[in-house]
């Protein structure tokens, strides 16, 4: 899974919610100053803010495989190593970090697994090796009432509580099979309000991720009757959605 999209239009998209849940994924993990923390698939930089908050900005790196948001970290701070990479292929050192996190970036992964186990072989041995993804599994991911809509008028279409990690549980088992141990796991959630159904509906069009990509093929007509459903499955304005995300941390084993 790709996002070609500009850092404006994934922040209006998604941005809104995973920067509150930056702030809940960090206290979670315990990063603490004095450490050095990679923040894999840091996107435009929702987690990097909060790992620089409390690491500084020389001692937090990020990755990501899109050129415009690798782009958009850099332009937003200053002095911050941002590089092109896949998790799967980390272009870093055994052993190199205190922490390896990735928030909202496992399900979107070519091989979890394989994208765990390089987060863990860039941690030192005992680091913290960190991921949350959001509960789309269980419905309640912040996107779930945007799903719910569309099974109501496409019950095939594929959505995205299949995707790696969106279920209880698996995030605990891919850690697993990546080799981590002394797995930890905990649910956080987030609450978002909206004063207009405007304001929800419209970054759904800005073609981010599988939502934005179902939206983009649908005819005008579809589309119309889409975002009626969804405002029926909403509510009346003003409301609030309520999202959660399953997170783990994990512990990295010595290489080899």
């Amino acid at each position: 899974m790709t996002f070609d999209v500009t850092a404006a239009a994934y922040g209006r998209f998604m941005g809104r919610f995973s920067e509150p849940l930056a702030e809940e994924f960090v206290a979670f993990v315990g990063v603490a100053a004095g450490q050095r923390a990679l923040d894999v698939g840091c996107g435009p930089g929702a987690l990097t803010a909060r790992l620089v908050d409390r690491l500084g900005v020389d001692a937090v790196v990020g990755v990501d495989p899109s050129a415009s948001f690798v782009a958009a970290a850099r332009a937003r701070f200053p002095g911050l190593d941002v590089r092109e990479a896949r998790a799967e292929a980390l272009p870093y050192a055994d052993g190199s970090f205190d922490a390896v996190l990735a928030q909202l970036v496992v399900h979107f992964m070519d091989d979890p697994v394989t994208g765990l186990r390089e987060m863990g072989r860039v941690c030192r041995p005992r680091g913290t090796v960190a991921t949350c993804v959001w509960d789309y599994g269980g419905g309640a991911g912040p996107l779930s009432p945007f799903w719910r809509a569309v099974h109501d008028l496409d019950p095939a279409a594929e959505g995205e509580s299949q995707l790696p990690g969106t279920r209880e549980g698996h995030l605990v088992e891919l850690a697993g099979k990546a080799g981590l141990v002394d797995v930890r796991s905990s649910a956080l959630t987030v609450t978002l309000g909206f004063d207009s159904f405007a304001d929800w509906w419209e970054p759904f069009t800005f073609g981010v991720g599988p939502a934005g990509g179902y939206v983009g093929r649908l005819s005008d007509a579809d589309r119309d009757a889409l975002a009626a459903r969804c405002a029926e499955v909403l509510g009346p304005p003003p409301f609030e959605v309520r999202a959660s995300a399953w997170a783990v941390t994990a512990r990295a084993t010595p290489a080899g």
